[in-house]
C-alpha cells in the first residue's frame, strides 16, 4: 500500500518504522521540514539496530529504507496515495485543517486516518466535505513493540474502511480491535477501572501508595502499580484521560475522578517528567521506605471464622501451609488464637457486631491474595498491634511449597484492597461489553496487549467465576452504597446462566 503520513514526531516516526518494515511504501511530512530529517535519521537507525540484531537481514533492512520518501510539504499532489494516517497533535482544529487541505490535493479515493486518542472521530469527520472517508487508526507508544492497533469507525464512515484497514494491520503482524467512537475508545477507558479504584483506596486512606503498588503486582500481577505507571506516563497525561472519559460518559458512578488529582497536577507533582510525583524521581531521591519487618510471634495459634466454607477451608490451608497452628476459639489470656476472617465484598468491622466476634484479636484476611506472593491483612481501628503482627508473623511462613511471602496490612475495608481494585477492572471491561463497544474478544485482547494486565477483565472474571464475582460486586454495593460497584447486566445474566463472561450476546455470535 502507497501510504502518506502526516506528523513527524514520536508517533509519526514510529508509524512510518512500522509501515516500511511491513512492505509498504510510505512518504513522511510534516510542518516542520527539518522533522522530517530527524524522523527518517531515527527509522533508519532503528532498522539498522534491527539489522544488527538479527531481526532483519541486510537486504530486508536496505529494502525498507528505500520505501520511505521524505517530503518537503504535507500538501504535496499524490496520486498514488492510498491512505493518510495523521499523527499531529491532539486539536482537532489542527486535524482538521490537515485533512481539508489533504483533500484538495490528494484523489477522492484516499483514505484518511487520524492517530488520535482523545478527539472523537464523528466529530473530526464532520469537519470534512467527505465524513465518509475518514476512520480512527490508533496506536501505541512505541508503534512497532505496541502490537494493538485500535480501528474506530465514525458515524459515517463507509462500512469498506474498517475491514481495509483490519487487513492492513493484521498483515503486519500487529493485532486490529474495532472500538466503538466513544470517550477514550477502548484501552483508554478500559484502563480507568484500575486508576480510579486505586485513587478512591487513597482518599480513604486503606492504603498507603507504595503498598497499594505492591500489592497490585504481587497479588494481581500486573507489571507495574497504577501510581507507578502514572508516575511513567505524567499525572497530567492520566487526569485529562480520567475526565474526559468520565464527562463523556455523562458522568458514569463507575468512572467518577478523584479530588487528589487536581491539586497535585497544579503543584507539578505530575511524576517522572517533574521529578516527583506519587514518588521522588530527583538524582537523589531515596528509595520507597522497606516494608515493616515481621516481628510477631510464628507460633501464635490461628482461629477461622466461618465466612462461607470455600473461604474458610482456603484460610486454613494458607495457615497450616505457613507452618502455623490452628486452634479453637476457647483460651484466655495471650495464648488467645487470633481470628482470622476471610472477607468478601464485606468488611471486619461487619463480621464482629454480627457474630460477636473479639474485636480487639479479629483480623481480616484477603482470599484474593492466599495464592499469591503477598497475603493482605485487613485490621479495624479496635484489633490490637499485637494481634496482627502475629497473624502476619503466621502467614508470612510461606505457601504450598514453601516459598515465603510477603504480608501486607491496610485498613478495614468492604472487600479489602485487592477485591476493589479486580472487581474495578472486571465492572468497566464488562461495562464497554455491555454497551456493545466493543467484542468481548476484542477487550479482552486490547487489554492483555496494550496494558499488559495478566487477563482481559472478562477472562479474569471467568476465573473467578461469574457466580462468586457477582456475589462480590452485590456485597460491595451494599456494603458501601456506592453505586459505582454496581453489577453490570452482563456479569449478572451470565451468573444466572451459567455463561462464561466473554460469551457474545445474542445475534452476536
Amino acid at each position: 500500500m502507497y501510504i502518506r503520513i502526516v506528523g513527524a514526531g514520536v508517533m509519526g516516526r514510529g508509524i512510518a518504522q512500522w509501515a516500511v518494515t511491513a512492505g509498504h511504501t510510505v512518504e513522511l511530512a510534516d510542518a516542520r521540514p527539518e522533522s522530517v530529517d530527524e524522523a527518517v535519521a531515527f527509522v533508519e537507525s532503528m532498522l539498522r539496530r534491527a539489522e544488527d540484531k538479527g531481526r532483519l537481514t541486510a537486504d530486508e533492512a536496505a529494502a525498507a529504507r528505500s520505501r520511505l520518501f521524505p517530503l518537503d510539504s504535507p500538501w504535496a499532489a499524490g496520486r498514488d496515495v492510498e491512505l493518510v494516517v495523521e499523527a499531529v497533535r491532539e486539536d482537532l482544529a489542527v486535524k482538521s485543517e490537515v485533512f481539508t487541505r489533504l483533500a484538495e490535493v490528494l484523489p477522492a479515493s484516499t483514505v484518511f486516518a487520524t492517530n488520535t486518542s482523545s478527539i472523537p472521530i464523528t466529530q473530526l469527520a464532520a469537519t470534512l466535505a467527505d465524513p465518509t472517508r475518514l476512520a480512527g487508526l490508533h496506536f501505541f507508544n512505541p508503534v512497532p513493540l505496541m502490537r494493538i492497533v485500535e480501528i474506530v469507525p465514525g458515524r459515517l464512515t463507509r462500512p469498506e474502511i474498517p475491514a481495509l484497514l483490519v487487513d492492513l494491520v493484521r498483515t503486519t503482524g500487529h493485532r486490529a480491535v474495532v472500538v466503538a467512537d466513544t470517550p477514550g475508545f477502548l484501552v483508554n477507558h478500559a484502563g480507568r477501572g484500575l486508576i480510579t479504584e486505586a485513587l478512591a483506596l487513597l482518599e480513604e486512606s486503606v492504603v498507603e501508595v507504595p503498598d497499594l503498588d505492591r500489592i497490585a503486582r504481587d497479588v494481581l500481577g500486573l507489571r507495574m502499580g497504577p501510581f507507578e505507571l502514572t508516575d511513567l506516563t505524567g499525572l497530567d497525561v492520566s487526569a485529562a484521560v480520567i475526565d474526559s472519559v468520565w464527562t463523556g460518559f455523562r458522568h458514569s458512578d463507575r468512572l467518577r475522578p478523584s479530588f487528589l488529582t487536581p491539586n497535585r497536577v497544579a503543584a507539578g507533582l505530575l511524576g517522572r517528567k517533574t521529578g516527583r510525583g506519587y514518588y521522588d524521581h530527583s538524582p537523589d531521591a531515596a528509595p520507597p521506605a522497606a516494608e515493616p519487618p515481621i516481628t510477631g510471634d510464628p507460633g501464635r495459634p490461628m482461629w477461622v471464622v466461618d465466612a462461607g466454607p470455600s473461604d474458610v477451608d482456603a484460610v486454613r490451608r494458607a495457615v497450616l501451609a505457613a507452618g502455623g497452628m490452628l486452634g479453637e476459639d476457647d483460651v484466655e489470656g495471650d495464648a488467645s488464637p487470633v481470628l482470622l476472617v476471610p472477607t468478601w465484598g464485606t468488611a471486619v468491622a461487619a463480621a464482629v457486631h454480627e457474630q460477636g466476634l473479639p474485636a480487639d484479636r479479629t483480623v481480616g484476611v484477603c482470599p484474593l491474595s492466599l495464592d499469591t506472593r503477598r497475603v493482605v491483612l485487613a485490621a479495624t481501628p479496635a484489633v490490637s498491634p499485637a494481634a496482627v503482627a502475629d497473624a502476619r508473623a503466621v502467614l508470612a511462613g510461606g505457601r504450598e511449597g514453601g516459598e515465603p511471602r510477603a504480608v501486607s496490612v491496610v485498613r478495614d475495608t468492604a472487600g479489602s484492597v485487592p477485591q476493589r481494585l479486580l472487581t474495578s477492572i472486571i465492572g468497566v471491561g464488562a461495562s464497554i461489553a455491555e454497551r456493545g463497544l466493543a467484542a468481548p474478544d476484542d477487550v479482552d485482547l486490547a487489554v492483555t496487549t496494550a496494558l499488559g494486565y495478566p487477563h482481559g477483565p472478562l477472562a479474569w472474571g471467568d476465573r473467578i467465576g461469574a457466580g462468586r464475582l457477582l456475589a462480590l460486586q452485590e456485597a460491595l454495593l451494599a456494603s458501601t452504597g456506592d453505586p459505582r460497584y454496581r453489577p453490570t447486566r452482563w456479569v449478572r445474566e451470565r451468573a444466572q446462566l451459567g455463561l462464561s463472561l466473554t460469551a457474545p450476546p445474542f445475534g452476536a455470535r
